[in-house]
């Protein structure tokens, strides 16, 4: 085997073997996991060292998540390579990997070339971009070591360049879900018509232990009758399911009531009144509920006496769709606004500014409406023109506060911005986190772990609707709670499929 010339000392301690893979990692893998360093089991790893420069470019970032991972893994190379000696010699990982810093000497030596670096050159000719040249040095790995070497990036980009040059190139998989085909919201169970009686009575079922064992804790199922009769159940364990103990409706303090649907929603209302469940993730596609029934259980359990709830919070990562436009003038709340536009829409819809109206006295209060406008009319224009203070510089009309706005400045409802979460403890609060598919594994790992004794945290988003160009469908923070907290007793899941907002919005979200 060729030394790696320039790049390492006369012994290294990479090994050769048919079984051995080489990993050439690429900056954004780094920032996504900082530990990642750890999870490529006995094989060899290897940085450029242009990706020591993109970190070091990265780690000034100190109110962004990439400025603290950056940050991390400075430590971490620190630890591991403490001089000269290991960087380029390489290390052994407890995993029984090995870890070395790579210099490619073509781009230091431009003088030196090779049959690889020649179809590079003719391929990528610009070798100043750090994308380019970390391909050049995962090229360089490749020619010294017999086992097969891979460039893992989670740009799909440099993925595609690089097996235009002859090299391998994968995504970082630690942390994807596994891929699973399509499955319903929820499983139905076949059941006699006598266990349906005892069940519709007694308000359990025992299952048979086979079918027991293929359920997890929580998960919602529908038994069926030979007569074709339902009835909506929960999985709690020890081969038991219980009947949905639902309210009629729920509504916040001076609301209207907001009942279920359809059959999801009613898996969804129970999880969110039940206070046993302190993590629950629900996927749904636009129109489906999401939004208005969490923040209406919220609210309906936050005024009960025997809450154990202070009050409710409510969050969403700030990544824009599109062209962002900017940076936001004002207060915490102000700046949130129209980030979390969709719970004020939910909150007007809850406790609106005016009681819903009678149709048969709708005539007589048109007319009312007109004799009105005409007296205000008369009375602005004997008044003047408006000030400040309200018509004419006198008293005037005080300016009406929507009644959901005093949830806001009561502290009921709060708006919490993920940006500043790091060190929080939140205790006592219904806390909803919407948009949580744009989110990485390591975003929600960090906000769960803000949650004290006595809070309930729910996770609702669309898997199928990410902007976040770091994570997709099966990497997203949302998928991979789910996934890493299912059957957990204080987990729950419940997936949306049917839109309820309109027909035509059920429409654009299954056909476009």
């Amino acid at each position: 085997m060729e030394k790696l010339r320039g790049a390492t000392a006369p012994t290294s301690r990479q090994r050769v073997s048919g079984k051995v893979k080489t990993f050439v990692l690429d900056t954004n893998v780094l920032l996504h996991d900082p530990q990642s360093i750890f999870k490529f089991e006995d094989n060899n790893l290897a940085i450029p060292v242009e990706v020591l420069e993109e970190l070091d470019s990265i780690k000034n970032e100190q109110s962004t998540e990439r400025g603290r991972n950056a940050r991390r893994v400075h430590r971490l190379l620190q630890k591991l390579l403490p001089d000269s000696r290991a960087m380029h010699e390489g290390v052994k990982l407890e995993n029984g990997g090995t870890l070395s810093v790579i210099i490619n000497p073509y781009l230091v030596d431009p003088g030196r070339t090779s049959p690889a670096m020649q179809r590079l050159r003719a391929i990528l000719p610009d070798l100043t971009k750090k994308d380019n040249r970390i391909i050049a040095a995962a090229l360089f790995v490749q020619e010294q070591f017999p086992p097969p070497t891979v460039l893992v990036t989670k740009d799909v980009n440099v993925q595609l360049k690089a097996r235009a040059v002859g090299l391998e190139s994968e995504d970082y998989l630690n942390d994807k879900v596994p891929e699973e085909v399509e499955e319903a919201s929820y499983r139905e169970i076949p059941v006699t018509v006598h266990e349906m009686q005892r069940f519709c009575s007694e308000g359990a079922f025992e299952l048979e232990e086979e079918l027991a064992k293929t359920l997890y804790h929580n998960e919602y199922v529908l038994l069926r009758s030979d007569e074709g009769k339902t009835m909506p159940a929960r999985y709690y364990g020890d081969g038991r399911v219980w009947r949905l103990q639902l309210p009629d409706f729920v509504k916040a303090h001076g609301g209207i009531p907001i009942r279920a649907r359809n059959l999801e929603q009613q898996f969804f209302m129970d999880a969110l009144l039940d206070d046993s469940i302190h993590l629950l993730t629900c996927f749904g596609k636009a129109g489906t509920g999401k939004t208005l029934l969490s923040i209406a259980c919220a609210l309906h359990q936050t005024y009960d006496e025997d809450c154990p709830y202070d009050g409710v919070s409510i969050s969403r990562p700030v990544i824009a769709l599109g062209k962002d436009i900017g940076f936001l003038p004002g207060t915490l709340e102000e700046k949130m606004r129209p980030w979390l536009q969709p719970y004020y829409d939910a909150l007007e819809v809850l406790i609106p500014s005016k009681p819903p109206k009678d149709p048969q006295f709708a005539a007589k209060k048109v007319s009312k409406k007109k004799h009105k406008r005409h007296d205000e009319h008369a009375a602005a224009a004997v008044a003047g023109p408006p000030t400040q203070s309200g018509y004419g510089g006198g008293s005037g009309p005080v300016p009406m506060v929507k009644p959901y706005e005093r949830l806001l400045r009561s502290g009921i409802v709060e708006i919490e911005a993920l940006a500043f979460i790091r060190g929080r403890s939140i205790a006592r609060r219904f806390f909803i986190l919407d948009e949580a598919q744009q989110l990485t594994p390591h975003e929600v790992k960090t906000v769960l772990t803000r949650i004290s004794e006595g809070s309930k945290i729910v996770l609702i988003g669309d898997p199928a609707q990410i902007d976040n160009p770091y994570v997709d469908a099966r990497s997203n923070g949302l998928v991979y709670a789910h996934n890493c907290m299912k059957g957990q007793s204080l987990a729950a899941h419940v997936k949306l499929t049917k839109g309820e907002r309109s027909r035509l919005a059920e429409l654009a979200a299954d056909l476009l």
